[in-house]
């Protein structure tokens, strides 16, 4: 435990950050996660929002710097490539 004002006010600040940063991960994860499974179960109809859901979690993700743009941005385009495949196979 820090014993300068200074460095008890840092760790304050350092729990807040993570805890948001967790907060918007987890959000993020979970869109992905649902747009992923929507696609492996053939599910044309619901599958192109999710993808949207998800790319708007990963663009905020990134703008809070929880995840490095260029992460967000793969997956993104890998979720579009993926959804693609979808549409063809359909």
């Amino acid at each position: 435990m820090p014993n300068i004002k200074s460095a008890k006010k840092r760790m304050r600040q350092n729990e807040k950050r993570r805890m948001r940063n967790r907060f918007h991960l987890g959000k993020m994860r979970s869109a992905v996660k649902r747009a992923r499974k929507a696609m492996e179960e053939g599910d044309s109809e619901n599958a192109p929002e999710l993808v949207r859901q998800a790319t708007k979690q990963l663009d905020h993700a990134a703008s809070k710097g929880v995840i490095h743009k260029n992460k967000a941005d793969r997956t993104k385009s890998r979720l579009m490539k993926q959804l693609n495949t979808l549409d063809t196979a359909s």
